[in-house]
């Protein structure tokens, strides 16, 4: 009964109708009861609390006021008209100001009446005023506050379409009072008992009452930690059923043998000795390979501690069991990388290696294509290209997914079909995953992590510098280029601005060039607007040596492998983030010689970008800088999560509720280890609401 009264559609609550509930599911994805029950607030107010006029001092929160309307004007005429009004109580005065529905307010709002305001305030030429503030007659508000037993009012998060359809925090306030009073008795206890008893939770009704309209701080405190608890829980408890249901029924190909292929490059074209971590990572993943279930393992890996190389080996483990094996790549320039490298490790061994993205010729493809279908081709490397219904496999028993981030799950999944069972999956990724991030939208994956760099690899040294310090910068690039290094110098390049970021690169460009004249130096630009051949042919310049300096965009942000490049200028180093900052940084200090940053900025800094270059100047270790980016930009922006809907929370986060994510976690793992088909009667409640609110799909057992 519950379940059908809480998925009734929104439309049907009273004071929403069609027209608003429309604007609901557009703005905040609301269509159901339960949707609107789980739209929580993003504050509170003490409505019991007055503050006096002579008292405001912030502009930061908002407040409610006791006075009377002493004065109403309208100021301009016609569009750009507003509606001013002084508010005044015995301590003095401030401006209430209304932009839109003059008329309206102008029938509502009574000189020399007592009224309660509510709103932000704003200082202008020392005086606050109050933009559009809530208003109520002070007779109104009391017997409001003496019906109501909880002490704090919500505020809700609202857009301009919503208040332009009389759907303000005040509405959505009324509304969710008034869908409580309906549902009471039909939200019922969605853990069982032992759970709500070993973690002293109160109930998921009252939880959602008391984080509406909170009766008191304690209560408030305790139906947040409730609900943030029961939807960590829930996610772990999907995530360690999903992996118990690849681990023990998801069938996959057995790679028992290790053989000629493997065995003859590692003895023979290995061009150094592995690290301790890459043996590592490479047992654990030959052992996944094995167990005759499908292997779905993260590996996680700073840029240039070898994950391909690992990725290669474990590709040859497949050759030698008699299957194919592929990269997918989210860029050309990455998948021609790593084409570039697997064939430079293979030299001439007896392998067969083709590569396709979207500006493979059709000629090319009419050859690469069959070849793929009947076995001859052993490692294909491509784009999305390899996901198209032409790309056929003989056997295909490993996908190798690069960045994976970069790709939706859908996407993803076509590779699964590309065999009768789905070929093990090793997704990497050179962006370090926080603790955190990776427990909760990865929990379902294994994870391996290469911890330490290849032998010789010296810390890239980086260092901040403002605009002021450029002739020093030249300098320093004219020492290095003396000594053999070359050097990149990139611009940021962000779409919304894009013609401004093409005018900084192009100004750099012309700046360099009068500091660095031919014929002593070569320089080469790259940016995404070049075409593709272009760009390959500076590239190809800057790879090989014959350009000395490097001006580009973050199209090298990946996928370019020049170890004789030994320093990285990043302009306005303010702008980029610092997961990106990370990988830039990760294009030098591939080579034996000492490699430096530096991060060129203005003066102006947010105290976010002052942080972010303290942290990049501090390590050079990629999940410390994770870490910082974590708590920088919260976990929604991380890895794709906002993009691809992995991380979809409406109350917890997991950066200020890791304790809650470490209980929820331990718990989720011990049930799914005791009762992996959740059939025990104590976790009945589990299954039923695990199974109605999280419907189970094949996607959903793919990464």
């Amino acid at each position: 009964m519950e379940v059908n009264l809480l998925n009734t559609k929104i439309e049907f609550l009273k004071g929403v109708g069609t027209k608003k509930a429309e604007v609901l599911k557009k703005e905040l994805g609301i269509t159901s009861y339960q949707d609107l029950l789980t739209y929580y607030p993003y504050r509170y107010v003490d409505k019991s609390h007055f503050v006096k006029i002579r008292d405001i001092n912030s502009e930061d929160v908002y407040i409610q006021v006791k006075g009377k309307v002493v004065g109403i004007e309208t100021i301009g005429a016609g569009p750009k008209a507003r509606l001013s009004a002084k508010f005044v109580d015995e301590t003095g005065m401030v401006e209430l100001v209304f932009f839109k529905g003059l008329k309206w307010i102008k029938e509502t709002l009574h000189f020399n009446k007592e009224y309660v305001i509510f709103g932000k305030p704003s200082l202008f030429k020392n005086t606050y005023n109050f933009a559009h503030p809530d208003f109520e007659p002070i007779e109104v508000f009391m017997l409001q506050q003496a019906q109501q037993t909880e002490k704090f009012s919500p505020l809700y998060n609202t857009s301009e379409k919503m208040k332009n359809s009389f759907l303000n925090s005040k509405a959505i306030s009324k509304l969710t009072r008034t869908l409580l009073s309906q549902t009471r008795g039909y939200i019922h206890e969605n853990l069982p008992p032992y759970i709500i008893e070993r973690f002293k939770l109160i109930s998921h009704e009252n939880a959602l009452i008391q984080i509406h309209f909170p009766y008191s701080p304690e209560l408030l405190a305790k139906a947040k930690a409730r609900l943030k608890f029961e939807e960590l829980f829930y996610m772990q408890l999907e995530h360690q059923l999903m992996k118990n249901f690849r681990t023990e029924k998801s069938k996959g190909f057995v790679f028992s043998t290790i053989g000629d292929a493997f065995n003859n490059f590692y003895n023979s074209y290995l061009p150094f000795t592995l690290t301790n971590a890459q043996k590592r990572v490479v047992k654990e993943i030959r052992q996944d390979m094995r167990t005759g279930h499908q292997m779905n393992r993260l590996l996680q890996g700073d840029v240039g501690s070898g994950k391909t190389l690992v990725g290669l080996l474990c590709m040859l483990i497949a050759i030698d069991n008699g299957f194919q094996a592929t990269i997918m790549a989210p860029t050309e320039i990455l998948a021609q990388q790593h084409y570039t490298t697997i064939k430079n490790f293979l030299g001439d061994m007896p392998i067969n290696i083709a590569i396709l993205t979207g500006s493979t010729k059709q000629k090319e493809r009419k050859i690469i294509l069959p070849q793929l279908e009947d076995g001859t081709i052993n490692i294909i490397i491509g784009t999305h290209s390899l996901l198209e219904d032409k790309v056929q496999f003989s056997n295909l028993g490993l996908c190798v997914i690069d960045e994976q981030h970069r790709f939706g799950v859908e996407q993803r999944a076509k590779m699964w079909t590309k065999n009768h069972m789905p070929p093990h999956i090793l997704v990497m990724t050179a962006t370090p995953i926080p603790r955190t991030l990776a427990m909760t939208v990865y929990g379902d994956l294994d994870c391996s992590v290469i911890d330490e760099l290849p032998p010789g690899r010296k810390p890239v040294q980086t260092v901040h510098f403002f605009d002021k310090s450029r002739l020093r910068v030249f300098a320093f690039m004219r020492k290095q280029i003396k000594e053999g290094r070359q050097v990149y110098v990139v611009y940021p390049l962000i779409k919304e601005s894009e013609t401004l970021d093409l005018k900084d690169l192009m100004d750099g460009y012309e700046s360099i060039v009068r500091e660095f004249p031919l014929p002593e130096y070569q320089i080469s630009i790259v940016h995404g607007k070049m075409k593709p051949a272009d760009k390959d042919y500076e590239m190809d310049r800057f790879k090989k040596g014959i350009t000395h300096i490097m001006v580009s965009t973050t199209v090298i942000e990946v996928g370019v492998d020049v170890p004789n490049a030994s320093v990285m200028i990043i302009e306005n180093a303010e702008r980029f983030g610092l997961s990106q900052l990370h990988q830039l940084r990760g294009r030098v200090g591939r080579g034996a010689e000492q490699s430096y940053c530096i991060l060129m900025s203005n003066y102006k800094l947010s105290t976010e970008a002052k942080t972010r270059i303290k942290t990049m100047c501090e390590t050079n270790d990629g999940f410390e800088i994770a870490e910082a980016d974590l708590q920088l930009r919260g976990p929604g922006d991380m890895a794709g999560t906002k993009q691809s809907g992995l991380l979809d929370l409406k109350i917890a986060d997991i950066v200020r509720d890791e304790p809650i994510l470490k209980a929820s976690r331990s718990l989720a793992i011990q049930i799914a280890q005791e009762d992996p088909t959740l059939s025990h009667p104590s976790n009945k409640i589990l299954k039923v609401y695990l199974f109605k609110t999280k419907p189970q799909t094949d996607l959903s057992k793919i990464s």
